[in-house]
Formats: C-alpha cells, structure tokens, sequence
C-alpha cells in the first residue's frame, strides 16, 4: 500500500506536486503516539541518526578529556555548511586530541548552500579538504573517542573499526532494532548506515530524550548532546538551516535533525517524544515541512511556539524577484490522536 500523500505544492492557485510519506511518533517506553503509512519499513536514517552516533565521544570520557563544550558537541551531531565557525570548530577538536585535518576520512567537498558556497570560491585557494564536507564534525568525534581510548584512528571508518562498532552498538541499543549486515550500506561520508524501521528511530530518540530504560551514565551522555544541539543549533547545521531556525525558534524545547533523502528525526524533550519520519521521494523541502506539522500537531494548541512552528509548515514559495508564486504545505489527516 502507497504511503499517503502529506505535502503538496501549487503554483497560483492550482496543485503543482504531491509528495508522499510516513511519519512515527513514538514515546519513552515505546508507545506510539501517532504513525501514519509504512513506519515499519526500514529506511536508511543517513545523518539523521548523528546525536546517537556521537554517544561514544560522551561516554568514553574524549569530550570532557578535550575540554569540549557545547559548539564542539553540537558539531559532532551535524550535517554542517561548511562556514567558516564550523570549520574552525573541527580543527580546534581535532587539535585538542593531538590529530590534524589529514587524519580525516570523510573526502572533502564544497558547500551545499549557495551564500556558503560563493564565499568558499571567493576565498579558498584550492578546493575544500575534508573538514569543509559536512560530516567533519562527526568524524571529528570520531577521532577524538578512537585517540583518547588508545585506539590507532586509522580507518576509522570501517565497520570493524572498535570506534565503529560502539557506534553500531549505541544505535541498536537505543532504537532496539538489529543493524543487520544485509542491510548495511555506505553513507556519503564512507562511514557505515543501516537500514532500520522509522518506529525504531523515533523510538531511539525518544529515549534519547526521556532516558527511559537507559543507564544513568548514557542518560546523561544523550541528554548532554540533545542540549548542547538546542543550545548552539547554528554548529549543528548552519545559517538559516531549517535545524538551526526550529531549534532555534524552540530555545531548548525541540530537537531536529535532517538526514539525506527526506529522512528527519526529532524530540520534543519536555513531552518524551521522539519523532522519525521520510518524505518517499527524498525530497528535504517536503519532508521540513512534515517536521514542522508533526511538532504542531504535538504541541498543545495554546502553547506560545504554534504560530511560528505553524508558519514553517506552511510556507509561501517565492521566485528569484521575491513574486509570491504558491505554498508548500502538509495535509495531515483529520483526527489524528494527540499527546495524553
């Protein structure tokens, strides 16, 4: 059965597109709150996943050993621009553990957004190294927990590397879901992604935020991480980033995190919910917009963040000479169940 249709785009007055998808909203203990389509398929998470793969730098001691604080954490969770601050923020980490940029195994590329972009050509003699690609951060984090524990950071981005294997770990300790061989794949950044069901997702980032079930030590460690991305959202994405403007908006109230082909995931801490959700057809505008009503549709309807949040799910689209030309906005389907 086709997953339902939650996003659609005019032009004028007249439907233009129609974007499909699934959404699971799930609680500490494993409820579901809401799911609307095939949550129960396995979807590759991509970055979306980046707070629960940075547990290790937290509970291994590397964070507090390199006197991190919450820029360089938030920057281990990210899929960054590659501005000039997060850039920096890569090498002051990997300069507190002793490494250099050459010991990154992400490949370099250059910025995805456009302002970022033209500032990297204008100004970089030669193409972007690795710690401009947008997972430097993360594999910063990396590095810094395989060096504080001894480990030689060598390949660090093989399965079989220990560093990857308490990624693969934390993961499937936290969305209670086997990272099966069969479905593993490369991420963009070389490091291994597997394939797990949205229901899992949004349960792992449920207890990331609630700690339920998770020793006192990890509790700690994912609710450090979710805080330091609320508190410096800008190191987690970039300017102007959905991610940083909805966090930003939620001033330590929501947590969000993009991931490739029209994968989210998300929390609203103070409610114990963790969200996961994929727009089928990869697209990132769509699947913004599902992040932002699925957050409305949670909030409580008098709550103060409802027109702001409101307004990010229904957005009006502009040409290149700012001419209103339509809307991009969610459909969610009547009577869906709220938050007891």
């Amino acid at each position: 059965m086709s997953n339902p249709v939650l996003v659609e785009v005019t032009r004028g007055s007249a439907l233009e597109s129609r974007h499909r998808g699934a959404i699971s909203v799930v609680d500490g203990d494993g409820t579901v709150v809401l799911e609307l389509g095939d949550t129960a398929l396995p979807v590759f998470p991509r970055s979306a996943v980046k707070a629960i793969q940075a547990l290790p730098l937290i509970e291994s001691g590397a964070a507090d050993a390199y006197g991190f604080e919450n820029a360089h954490l938030s920057l281990a969770c990210s899929s960054h621009s590659g501005e000039d601050e997060h850039i920096a923020t890569a090498r002051q980490m990997l300069k507190n553990a002793g490494r250099t940029e050459n010991d990154l195994e992400c490949g370099g590329h250059w910025s995805t957004h456009e302002q970022v972009l033209i500032h990297q050509a204008r100004t970089f003699a030669e193409p972007p190294g690795a710690v401009c690609n947008n997972c430097s951060g993360k594999h910063s984090g990396f590095i810094c927990t395989a060096v504080h524990m001894g480990l030689d950071p060598k390949n660090y981005i093989k399965p079989e590397h220990p560093v990857m294997q308490q990624v693969k770990a934390a993961l499937e300790d936290l969305t209670g879901a086997a990272h099966k061989e069969e479905l593993r794949g490369t991420d963009g950044c070389s490091i291994p992604t597997y394939a797990v069901p949205l229901r899992n997702l949004a349960h792992g980032f449920a207890r990331m935020a609630s700690g339920n079930n998770l020793g006192v030590e990890r509790a700690k460690a994912a609710q450090r991480l979710l805080q330091a991305c609320m508190q410096s959202p800008f190191h987690m994405a970039g300017s102007n980033r959905f991610c940083t403007r909805l966090m930003e908006l939620g001033n330590g109230r929501l947590f969000a995190k993009t991931g490739a082909e029209g994968v989210y995931c998300g929390a609203i801490p103070e409610l114990g919910l963790g969200i996961a959700l994929k727009c089928d057809d990869g697209g990132t505008r769509a699947a913004e917009v599902m992040m932002a009503a699925t957050i409305q549709h949670l909030l409580p309807s008098d709550d103060p963040l409802q027109p702001a949040v409101s307004a990010m799910a229904n957005t009006v689209l502009t040409n290149r000479n700012e001419i209103e030309v339509g809307t991009l906005s969610v459909h969610l389907p009547e009577g869906l169940p709220r938050p007891v």
